[in-house]
């Protein structure tokens, strides 16, 4: 799910990144509220952030002891993107195994869909296996495929997350 979130920062700008003007000082902040923004990647509360939509407020700057820095306080707004129990989502097929299927979705890389909940689906091997039931329906490398969520982990040392997944439910599987 997408979800606008407002958000307090602290951005520390160089000392040497400073002039008289506003305009650069503005832009200063900017680019390194971006960089920090970036490199942040995700949060087990927020999900995985995407964009900077807004810069609502920029308070003021206070200096560093003992680097001259200017750290100045800010708010902004920006959207996050977090998967959750029970939601119905779409991701694409990137692995293939005898006991499940890696998906992506989004900016989520790992997502399980094990053998067991696909019911129907047969794993059939080869040199690209994949998944088929009696209708003939497939689940192979690159297909899109609608799935409802059951639970997902946060792992704190890669910040990402990892989630279980299911077709068990109406209109659920391959997407035409």
């Amino acid at each position: 799910m997408f979800l606008t979130v407002q958000l307090p920062w602290n951005v520390i700008i160089p000392a040497e990144s400073l002039d008289a003007k506003g305009l650069m000082l503005q832009r200063a902040i900017v680019i390194r509220l971006l960089d920090e923004f970036a490199t942040k990647k995700a949060t087990k509360d927020m999900g995985y952030f995407l964009a900077v939509t807004t810069l609502d407020s920029v308070g003021e700057g206070k200096v560093r002891q003992h680097t001259g820095d200017v750290l100045f306080p800010v708010v902004f707004t920006c959207m996050t993107f977090k998967l959750f129990r029970g939601e119905i989502l779409e991701g694409i097929v990137h692995k293939i195994m005898k006991h499940g299927v890696i998906l992506r979705c989004g900016p989520v890389e790992n997502i399980y869909l094990s053998n067991q909940k696909m019911r129907d689906y047969q794993y059939v091997p080869g040199e690209n296996p994949i998944f088929m039931n009696e209708k003939m329906s497939r689940i192979e490398k690159d297909v899109v495929v609608r799935f409802i969520v059951i639970g997902t982990k946060w792992l704190e040392a890669e910040r990402e997350f990892q989630a279980l997944v299911s077709l068990e439910g109406d209109f659920l599987g391959p997407v035409s």
